[in-house]
């Protein structure tokens, strides 16, 4: 059965919020609203919530899976930060923008792609989700929530609840996304910044790179 929670998208409901928590601590995946699209969350390490994500989303073994984080400082836990990529990092987060990175050993393998060993960083700009992790007290496993066949993530909570009721244990309607977009997606992996996905942030700043 699928729990609907009604949550204010700027003073979350702390009660609400912990109600969420606890979903994701008891394994569960949730459905939650970010500061571009909704996306799909569950705890890190949680692989029977992983390969439901995967099945829901039919994703392959390449996907690179992201973590919402709280902070920087989250990010040095769970990914290898150069000098001049956490200047990056600074200037374009918190924001509406996914950074992959070399993952370190804080990172299960099974969310790191197979073969660069990377893993997607995000600091998403949106009150319930920063209620959300900053009573999780740790980053989320999270993937933008674009079902099969769709070319957008969606992003309008009815419709959310038509399409994945008992597919999920949790959907948190925070109301209508901000943007129709999914995050812009950037490589930090290599010798220069790569744009791999324009999205909802300004991607100006890496089509030179």
């Amino acid at each position: 059965m699928t729990e609907i929670l009604h949550i204010h998208p700027v003073s979350p409901q702390q009660r609400l919020i912990a109600k969420a928590v606890d979903t994701v601590r008891n394994g569960g995946v949730i459905v939650y609203p970010t500061d571009t699209s909704y996306a799909l969350g569950c705890r890190i390490g949680e692989k029977a919530a992983l390969d439901r994500i995967r099945a829901i989303r039919q994703l392959d073994q390449n996907h690179n899976f992201t973590l919402a984080c709280r902070d920087l400082s989250d990010i040095s836990t769970y990914a290898k930060v150069s000098n001049q990529n956490y200047r990056l990092l600074r200037a374009y987060t918190p924001g509406p923008y996914t950074f992959i990175l070399p993952a370190t050993r804080q990172v299960p393998r099974m969310l790191q792609h197979p073969k660069r060993k990377t893993i997607g960083i995000r600091l998403p700009q949106h009150a319930i989700t920063m209620a959300l992790l900053e009573q999780l007290g740790e980053p989320l496993m999270t993937t933008s929530l674009i079902l099969p066949g769709d070319d957008y993530p969606l992003n309008d909570p009815e419709e959310i609840r038509e399409r994945l009721l008992r597919q999920v244990d949790l959907i948190i309607d925070g109301g209508p996304s901000p943007t129709l977009e999914p995050s812009t997606v950037v490589d930090l992996a290599g010798d220069q910044p790569q744009l791999l996905r324009a999205g909802a942030g300004d991607p100006a700043p890496f089509l030179a790179a």
